[in-house]
């Protein structure tokens, strides 16, 4: 059983809260990305579990075991840095085969097993060469060689696919869900890139501040953001804020502006005032007809789309997503733009924003909460 779970973690240095009373669960098998930008306590959540860093308070249990005061090398951990981490004077051979001298199993064993990692990461008959000998990939490949060769109960990736370029990190992309898939072994991957996030993971914690922001799957993140911090962070957002307001049989949003954003079934009361999300691909364009008034400031080609960047007639702008194959807009062109109502995610815009209390610098946080938050098989808890 190699599950993990976190209750209650936190990790303060002085005032600040690295991570702040995290608590969530994660099954046999599943692939979770904790994603966030710098500075919201991601790397410093994997060093908890992984043992290279104390906690502040709270706890880690790995496969049933608790390993909070555990040392990193009796967690049984496999770990992949961003920087890989190879030994350039050893060859491949050497360096996947190295956690296995560590821990004293027998030449024979050890040949083994480093073959079969190799294979698996498809890197047989590269055995004698050096780090300095291989590619970005190939290299990326041995350190994950390394990570799984002594079978450890999970695996945790520092951002390893960051110093990769774009076209071969999306190749190691694929490769990296096949090997974790083949091994059924339990993955955290801390990133802080939202297509890696939302293209590998079972599912995704977002973190800032230390704090987790939303857990779930990345398609209900992606579409059912949290808040709107959550809404922005992940790809490409527009957001507007207004109050909500029933018309006849439907519900729209009535913006500062005066333009009226008309949205599916809201859970917020009418008469709130709310913020509501609305992803460029969701937005079509025309030259003429129904929708809401435009005017294009800029068309931006991508080769298989043309993001378009557009002010409202009340000043604000917009950005939406077309395929190329449509007809192309100019700057100054006036478009009328249209989307489906249950395309637009509401979110109750907060009637305060309070601060979180300091921390004093004394206090040694807080115990695990009363309910832990649960992500495993298939669900949230």
């Amino acid at each position: 059983m190699s599950t993990i779970e976190l209750a209650g973690l936190s990790k303060h240095y002085g005032t600040v809260r690295a991570v702040d009373d995290v608590s969530l669960a994660v099954g046999q098998g599943e692939f979770v990305t904790i994603l966030g930008p710098s500075g919201s306590g991601k790397t410093t959540l994997l060093s908890l579990i992984a043992g290279l860093t104390e906690p502040t308070a709270g706890r880690i249990v790995i496969g049933g075991r608790d390993v909070t005061d555990l040392p990193a090398a009796r967690r049984n951990v496999g770990l992949v840095f961003q920087s890989y981490a190879l030994f350039p004077n050893m060859s491949v051979y050497r360096n996947v085969a190295f956690p296995l001298e560590v821990r004293g199993v027998p030449r024979a064993e050890a040949a083994r097993r480093v073959a079969e990692a190799l294979r698996l990461v498809r890197l047989t008959g590269l055995e004698a060469r050096r780090p300095s000998q291989l590619s970005g990939g190939q290299q990326q490949r041995v350190a994950l060689a390394r990570a799984i060769v002594f079978e450890p109960a999970i695996l945790l990736l520092d951002e390893p696919l960051a110093a990769l370029d774009r076209k071969l990190r999306e190749e190691v992309r694929v490769e990296l869900r096949r090997l974790q898939r083949a091994l059924g072994v339990t993955t955290l991957l801390v990133t802080h890139d939202q297509d890696e996030a939302l293209s590998l993971s079972d599912w995704i914690v977002v973190l800032d501040g230390g704090r987790v922001q939303q857990k779930g799957r990345p398609d209900d993140a992606y579409r059912r953001p949290a808040n709107r911090f959550v809404a922005d962070f992940l790809g490409a957002a527009n957001l507007f804020e207004g109050e909500l307001r029933q018309r006849g049989d439907r519900v729209e949003v009535i913006l500062d502006g005066g333009e009226r954003i008309p949205i599916g079934p809201a859970s917020a009361a009418v008469g709130r005032r709310v913020c509501v999300l609305l992803r460029p691909e969701r937005i079509a364009l025309s030259p003429n007809g129904d929708g809401l008034p435009a005017t294009v400031i800029e068309s931006v080609y991508h080769g298989q789309v043309v993001r378009y960047h557009l002010r409202l007639a009340g000043g604000r702008e917009v950005v939406a997503v077309a395929a190329d194959a449509v007809p192309r807009f100019d700057p100054s062109a006036p478009v009328r733009l249209s989307w489906r109502p249950e395309d637009v995610w509401v979110m109750a815009e907060p009637e305060t924003d309070p601060a979180r209390d300091p921390l004093p610098p004394e206090a040694p946080g807080n115990g695990a909460p009363d309910n832990q938050d649960r992500i495993s098989h298939g669900r949230v808890e």
